[in-house]
């Protein structure tokens, strides 16, 4: 496609847009609710044996704010 060629319209929604999606979505809403859940217990710090990082790997994670500094 040239820049001077209109593009194809995208296709037709025969299902009635975004708009009832929302509608179907809100009405569905309270049929889907979480069950209630405990938190997870912490794992213990010496479960994740047999793990390597390669040192890059750790260095870029170090680097990074939300994960080491």
């Amino acid at each position: 496609m040239t820049h001077h060629e209109t593009p194809a319209p995208a296709p037709a929604d025969d299902e009635g847009g975004l708009d009832s999606l929302r509608g179907d979505c809100a009405r569905m809403a309270p049929h889907w609710s979480a069950p209630e859940r405990a938190p997870a217990p912490p794992a213990s710090p010496a479960l994740p044996h047999g793990v390597s990082v390669p040192p890059a790997s750790a260095r870029l994670l170090d680097a990074l704010p939300e994960y080491g500094g």
